[in-house]
């Protein structure tokens, strides 16, 4: 790979990281609407899974916001980094944002099945699990619709259209 694609790569999941850590928080309002509207209690699985990946398992009745936090914003961060560099290579648009969502939360559930600190998604009650794919939704497209609009699609190759 050449220094200046890389250089492009690396600029672009920056770019991304920042778009990542503004979708987070656009889901976090989110989710914060909803539960004034719905009275659906907060999850502190993020924070527990996080706190259990640095090595401190806790039990189900520790509530640590801060941890969820650094949770939502990393995992946002991150997650943002790789949709930045998606739209840098030509992968845009809802398509992209929509695959991007079903990343976020196979992200999060492997992270929190892998620690014990969250149940698989086919075990929970179907609001539940709609109101996630929802908020995950949320935050894949605006993370998109950011990194869509800052990184024009420059490092996009036109190797592999035909057949291999």
């Amino acid at each position: 790979m050449s220094g200046s694609r890389l250089t492009g790569i690396a600029r672009a999941a920056v770019v991304g990281a920042a778009a990542g850590a503004v979708g987070a928080g656009v889901m976090a309002a989110g989710e914060k609407g909803e539960q004034a509207l719905t009275r659906r209690p907060s999850s502190y699985v993020p924070g527990r899974t996080l706190l259990t990946l640095l090595g401190r398992p806790v039990g189900d009745d520790v509530r640590p916001a801060g941890w969820n936090h650094a949770m939502h914003y990393a995992t946002g961060a991150a997650l943002g980094a790789l949709r930045g560099v998606w739209s840098v290579v030509g992968l845009r648009g809802p398509r992209a944002s929509a695959a991007h969502t079903l990343v976020r939360l196979s992200f999060d559930q492997t992270l929190e099945n892998g620690t014990g600190a969250g149940a698989p998604p086919r075990t929970w009650p179907v609001r539940e699990l709609l109101v996630d794919v929802g908020h995950k939704a949320v935050f894949s497209f605006v993370t998109g619709a950011l990194t869509d609009r800052l990184l024009r699609p420059g490092l996009e190759s036109a190797r592999g259209r035909g057949s291999h």
